[in-house]
């Protein structure tokens, strides 16, 4: 059985590679077709319409290939199923043996198909990338426009797995089957915890989730935290991870990005009383919020670039900031300094080490557990979110001890301090360094790597790569390997300059990042000034506001819930973005205090409806950057993350300033005054996504 598997996939060697998608012939029709229009000779729309149909033979030719072998694996699979009906009366060890391994050989052979499928997808899109680049026209939006969507579409063919999960499930179920359990074959199906997954089949399901075009909750989650996911990892990049991996220290990093976002919002709820009580306006509570954000301007640079060097230092400089900002906060109400309140609070945006927190995940996290990394990164900012405020309810007490006071104003700084003061003691006896990376790959390995060589074979595959380099040189299509050097270089490269990192931003991207924007900043608005706005109209108490404002945080995960498992599922993500920047614009419009009086409900729904809507926008929102970004910008210093961050924190401190400006008009006018620049800022970035939408996939 194992001598007839190795027979055939030897005999389909020599096959397969009349099956590739012909990148030497499309890029000299390329070339022919730019010589052909600068000469007059061809028009634009005949160009596209040939090569078009060229894309669509060679796409064909592709998909009618991955039927046949899925067909033969099949054909295989039903062979091994009769050996093994026969072997249920026997206990014959040898051939139970041997029949594990012919369904680990067809499994193999399954992998090996995904790498074809995989290897002609990353061509087919370094062939648009060229095609875009040479003419200057967005070929690539043209051509998936019109193929990805058509019921006949065979584009969607390449990037599908139909079929791939029924082998994967009749190998899984005949290899637990094979499995002795004290002289009895138990199915998968009546006893999962029994069954332990071969690592063929954890490579076949990884590769299959990168071909796969379904979202759920978890990959959602994963998008939304900006983490950037390598296509196709090198076995050494994802070796190098495993050997960073520890799992204390990713826990540390998950409690710093908790521990910072209760520091952000636990003093939302009280941050007007306390300006009050330092004969400041209530208004000044937009400056005290916002000076953190001001702070993490800069401290994101500066952080992104120490995490090229460090992981535990720039945590521990980040707890001694925020363990200082804290103490200094509490401090200011016995000291009546508003200078010491806003000091205490820069320290604490001097301390954001979010992306530190992004940096370790993207690095340390093996691929395999990186999307729950993710996820998890998300949750904790999302809980932190809803305690901060949850907290500030909890402080209705007011003593001193010796000269320092404790109420509702002073200790949200002392228990952010004591909490900072024992997570830096846990840092510094439980976090591990992870050892760096000294020697890179070169660009044929990155090109050529990928992880099914950790899960084949050395036997099996590189017969396979062997035979593709000598049957592309006697091709002459090194040219191939020549671009993909010339690409890996110009995509992986990290940016060295903000400026660099600006050029790399398509208009899409930018309008991406002007919708972060928008919706930070409309976010901002609406919970920095939430205090001021309920005081003012309803005369609600701190504890009513922290309410409210925990109740806005725990909505998060839940709506991230919906969009990940359903609505992502039922409508484009472009659909989904568009949609939902409408609804904060009828959001900001509900807000409004016009002619009749303002009222609990009117405000709650307005701003439930904000809220929501900006949250699924930004999942959608950085779930598409993810995916457009260029990859330069997924490592360095100027990275992606950074430059998220950066707009995100840029519409926060605009926002508070807004606030603040505003509370010199009174105020009764502090809710209109400023809704103004936020629906302005939403209708803005609803024209620019309509104007750009065609390119949004």
């Amino acid at each position: 059985m194992v001598a007839f598997g190795k027979k055939l996939r030897q005999n389909q060697i020599e096959e397969w590679q009349r099956y590739y998608i012909n990148y030497k012939l499309l890029k000299k029709k390329v070339n022919r077709y730019s010589q052909q229009i600068q000469v007059g000779a061809d028009n634009q729309q005949n160009v596209l319409k040939d090569f078009s149909i060229m894309l669509d033979n060679q796409i064909e030719k592709i998909v009618m290939f991955m039927l046949e072998q899925k067909g033969l694996l099949a054909s295989r699979l039903s062979i091994l199923g009769e050996q093994h009906d026969a072997l249920v009366e026997q206990s014959d060890g040898s051939k139970i043996s041997e029949l594990r391994e012919a369904y680990r050989a067809v499994g193999q052979d399954l992998l090996r198909l995904l790498f074809f499928v995989e290897i002609n997808a990353i061509g087919l899109r370094k062939i648009l990338k060229k095609f875009d680049k040479r003419f200057g026209y967005r070929f690539t939006d043209y051509y998936v426009k019109t193929r990805a969507n058509h019921p006949y579409s065979q584009l969607r063919q390449v990037f599908k797995h139909v079929g791939v999960g029924a082998v994967v499930g009749a190998i899984s179920r005949n290899l637990a089957d094979l499995q002795d359990q004290e002289g009895n074959y138990i199915s998968i199906y009546d006893q999962p915890a029994l069954s332990h997954p071969d690592p063929v089949i954890d490579s076949i399901k990884a590769a299959v989730n990168r071909l796969s075009n379904s979202t759920n909750f978890l990959e959602f989650l994963g998008k939304h935290a900006f983490i950037f996911q390598d296509e196709s990892p090198t076995p050494s990049e994802d070796h190098l991870a495993e050997q960073r991996y520890h799992f204390m220290s990713l826990l540390l990093n998950l409690v710093n990005t908790f521990l910072y976002m209760v520091n952000t919002y636990i003093i939302v709820p009280t941050a007007d009383n306390y300006s009050l009580h330092l004969g400041a306006a209530a208004t000044v509570c937009g400056v005290i919020i916002g000076s953190m954000a001001v702070a993490q301007v800069f401290s994101s640079v500066y952080f992104s670039a120490w995490s090229n060097r460090s992981y535990l230092r720039p945590l521990v400089f980040s707890s001694i900031v925020l363990l200082v900002g804290n103490t200094l906060y509490a401090l200011a109400y016995d000291l009546n300094s508003i200078p010491v309140l806003l000091i205490g609070r820069l320290f604490c945006g001097l301390g954001s080490a979010r992306a530190v927190n992004r940096r370790y995940i993207s690095d340390c996290v093996p691929l395999k557990l990186r999307l729950k990394a993710s996820a998890g990164f998300v949750s904790a900012s999302a809980l932190g979110m809803a305690c901060g405020p949850a907290l500030a309810c909890l402080f209705q007490t007011n003593f001193k001890i010796y000269k320092l006071t404790f109420n509702q104003d002073t200790l949200p700084g002392w228990v952010m301090a004591l909490s900072w003061l024992v997570y830096l003691l846990w840092l510094w006896v439980s976090f591990r360094e992870p050892p760096r990376e000294n020697n890179m790959l070169s660009p044929r390995e990155s090109y050529t790597g990928l992880p099914v060589q950790e899960a084949v074979k050395i036997d099996f595959t590189q017969p396979l790569l062997l035979n593709s380099e000598a049957k592309l040189q006697d091709n002459n299509v090194d040219e191939e390997f020549d671009d993909g050097e010339e690409d890996y270089d110009e995509n992986h490269k990290p940016v060295t300059s903000i400026v660099s990192a600006y050029r790399l931003l398509t208009p899409s991207v930018k309008v991406q990042l002007f919708i972060y924007f928008m919706l930070k900043y409309a976010m901002e608005i609406l919970v920095a000034e939430s205090s001021v706005v309920t005081g003012h109209y309803f005369i609600w108490s701190t504890t009513s506001v922290a309410f409210f404002l925990a109740f806005l945080g725990l909505t998060v995960l839940p709506v991230n819930v919906i969009v990940g498992n359903y609505i992502s599922n039922m409508f484009e993500e472009r659909q989904v973005l568009l949609a939902s920047e409408i609804m904060v614009l009828i959001g900001i419009l509900l807000s409004f205090q016009v002619l009749i009086p303002y009222t609990v409900p009117q405000y709650v729904s307005a701003a439930l409806i904000t809220f929501v809507s900006a949250e699924v926008l930004e999942g959608v929102n950085l779930s598409l950057l993810s995916r457009v970004m260029s990859s330069r910008l997924s490592r360095g210093t100027y990275n992606g993350g950074l430059l998220s961050t950066e707009a995100g924190t840029l519409a926060r401190v605009i926002a508070d300033g807004t606030i603040t400006l505003s509370g010199y008009l009174g105020e009764n006018r502090l809710m209109n005054v400023t809704l103004v620049p936020s629906l302005f800022i939403c209708l803005s970035s609803i024209i620019a996504t309509c104007f750009t939408y065609n390119s949004l996939y």
